[in-house]
């Protein structure tokens, strides 16, 4: 698959063992909004030539027709949702993450439910998908994770809706901010920029000063920004603590929580960051990994 400028899809993985519905919902919004097709794809792993044992060819039929049926169901639910999509599917023959981030390279956006696995299942599991394609992807990478148990579907929106993006000054942090007021503009939201210091300052350093410096940085970050975008308000707040804890604290009832993606990581995905990794487990919105865009992409 190639696509470029405008045809890049949204690309939505699809979890044949936990499908849900707020995955495809919020992937067929999002590229009914940005006008762009939908593409599902689900990975099945190839067989080893070696694996020749009594079923394991029926059972490999079994897990390719469960693919097919969870890709028919979220093509069907996401056409009911928008008629006038394009919606295409694909079966990849790979591993999961390794799929999705050769997808990443020719998509505009990566759309991702979530198990909630914890810290020691995204090691040892190989369905792991969330943290190493987070970590990997050339695109931006959008979790939707899982209601919580006894929660519904589709979590109702704010009455004053916003967007929450984390600055720290890096060239992430800006790609980050920029995605982050073309994603609140395209929801008629608010954007709050943040900016998270760990600890109190010594004594012999003003306080006071060092938040009007932070402030400053915060301004500087997201300055001439809305003049593109004049419907969007955009505010800034300096907060002191863990950043992902009080990232997760105003992004409780956002729409989003944006954040930067420093380097890139192995498939374990423990190099994808303590503040994304640490958003994946604690935010209950959707978060948005963005990387540095490459130079010269368009």
């Amino acid at each position: 698959m190639t696509s470029t400028g405008s045809n890049r899809p949204v690309v939505l993985g699809v979890d044949a063992l936990a499908p849900g519905a707020t995955p495809v919902v919020w992937a067929a919004d999002e590229a009914d909004r940005r006008g762009r097709p939908l593409r599902l794809v689900h990975a099945l792993p190839p067989t080893s030539q070696d694996a020749r044992v009594f079923g394991a060819e029926r059972y490999r039929e079994e897990l390719r027709e469960r693919g097919r049926h969870a890709l028919e169901e979220a093509a069907d639910a996401a056409r009911r949702r928008h008629p006038d999509l394009s919606v295409t599917t694909a079966v990849a023959a790979d591993i999961a993450a390794p799929a999705l981030c050769r997808e990443s390279a020719h998509a505009a956006l990566v759309v991702l439910g979530s198990r909630r696995l914890n810290r020691l299942e995204e090691v040892l599991s190989a369905s792991s998908v969330a943290v190493p394609v987070s970590a990997q992807a050339h695109c931006p990478v959008v979790v939707v994770l899982a209601p919580e148990p006894g929660a519904g579907e589709e979590p109702a929106e704010p009455a004053e809706p916003y967007v929450v993006v984390g600055v720290d000054g890096s060239p992430s942090s800006a790609a980050a901010v920029d995605f982050a007021l073309d994603f609140a503009a395209r929801r008629g939201a608010a954007l709050r920029a943040v900016r998270v210091r760990r600890s109190r300052l010594t004594a012999r350093v003003d306080e006071d000063a060092a938040v009007d410096d932070l402030r400053r940085l915060l301004d500087e970050a997201t300055a001439g920004l809305p003049a593109g975008y004049p419907a969007v308000t955009v505010t800034h707040g300096v907060l002191r603590g863990h950043p992902v804890e009080e990232l997760a604290k105003v992004a409780e009832h956002a729409l989003g929580v944006v954040v930067g993606r420093r380097g890139r990581g192995g498939f374990t995905g423990m190099r994808l960051g303590s503040v994304p990794h640490g958003l994946l487990h604690r935010a209950h919105c959707p978060v948005v990994t963005v990387p540095v865009p490459p130079a010269g992409g368009d």
